[in-house]
């Protein structure tokens, strides 16, 4: 390969992987992973049942709301680290449930953290229907 076509081409390489990048962070949309919850559900998810799930406590000492908030529409904090939270309701988080590996990564770790097991499709359902019903 030349020198100037090398130089040509390596705009055009770096200009494919910023779109590939930007296009794989935001694979999803929160009504998508409302769709497909409640698809794995078998039934679409309930936004009052979200609430009342998002701030009990399970029986544990956390509730979603010990790190996200009441309503979680603003920055949380992490209940044992103190790490800020971004707003986690999506219409106050434009990045809220938009990658889907992130999404699956959360409440894996967050529901165990809550209910010392995995989340049924129905309760991820819910709660997303509440998070998606904040304005």
């Amino acid at each position: 390969m030349t020198p100037i076509r090398s130089l040509l081409t390596a705009p055009v390489l770096l200009l494919a992987a910023l779109c590939f990048t930007t296009a794989h962070a935001a694979d999803t949309t929160p009504t998508a992973q409302l769709q497909h919850w409640s698809a794995q559900a078998g039934a679409p998810g309930n936004a009052a049942k979200g609430q009342s799930f998002f701030n009990a406590k399970h029986g544990g000492e956390w509730s979603c709301a010990s790190c996200h908030g009441t309503p979680p529409t603003t920055q949380g904090k992490h209940a044992n680290t103190g790490k800020v939270i971004g707003p986690l309701a999506p219409a106050f988080n434009p990045k809220a449930f938009t990658d889907t590996a992130k999404v699956d990564k959360w409440f894996k770790r967050n529901c165990n953290d809550v209910l010392s097991r995995a989340c049924s499709a129905a309760e991820k359902a819910d709660v997303l229907a509440y998070l998606n019903s904040l304005q």
